[in-house]
């Protein structure tokens, strides 16, 4: 891939978004793909731990805390009562890589792969989101209108992804338009 492309995975939670990408991303690598990962948490998240000294900072009122180390870094910022950071301003802050898997969003206006599970009970998301470019899933949809893809399909489910991936500027410059015209959506 020669620039930075985005796709994300949507659908109900219990559909296995998360099992699925984490198969999906060592298959990738293995590909030569360096891959970054955004995802939407619905509640109130911690990434340290009480008695770790980056909590204790946040708790103490820093309103940004970066702890880094010789193999990783990560920067935690509060926004209290503040306005949630929208897709598009995550995505800018990614670093450069090969290919954006979104978790979640599933309302925001990138492409997205839906993965769907029969035994949620759930309705599919495809038939009402014109953005879900392929669906994963562990029935048959004969009349999706977009490829279809078994859910234990990894390498199908790959090469898919690959091939729908949006540059990351055509996601943005969508992202941005719809926000102008409806305000943010989550």
């Amino acid at each position: 891939m020669a620039a930075m492309r985005v796709i994300g995975l949507a659908g109900w939670s219990g559909a296995g978004k998360t099992t699925l990408l984490t198969r999906l991303i060592p298959v990738l690598c293995q590909r030569g793909l360096r891959v970054a990962t955004v995802k939407h948490a619905h509640h109130a998240f911690d990434v340290d731990r009480p008695g770790k000294d980056s909590h204790r900072h946040r708790e103490a009122g820093a309103s940004e805390v970066v702890v880094s180390s010789s193999r990783r870094w990560v920067q935690i910022h509060e926004v209290a009562d503040g306005a949630e950071a929208t897709l598009a301003d995550l995505l800018r802050r990614l670093s450069p890589c090969d290919l954006v898997v979104v978790e979640g969003f599933k309302r925001e206006a990138h492409p997205k792969l839906e993965v769907f599970r029969a035994a949620n009970g759930q309705p599919p998301l495809h038939p009402d989101d014109a953005r879900i470019v392929a669906v994963a899933s562990d029935v048959p949809f004969a009349r999706a209108g977009v490829p279809v893809v078994a859910l234990d399909a990894i390498a199908a489910i790959a090469d898919t992804v690959l091939a729908l991936a949006e540059p990351i500027e055509a996601v943005l410059d969508r992202l941005q338009d719809r926000r102008s015209d409806h305000g943010p959506a989550h």
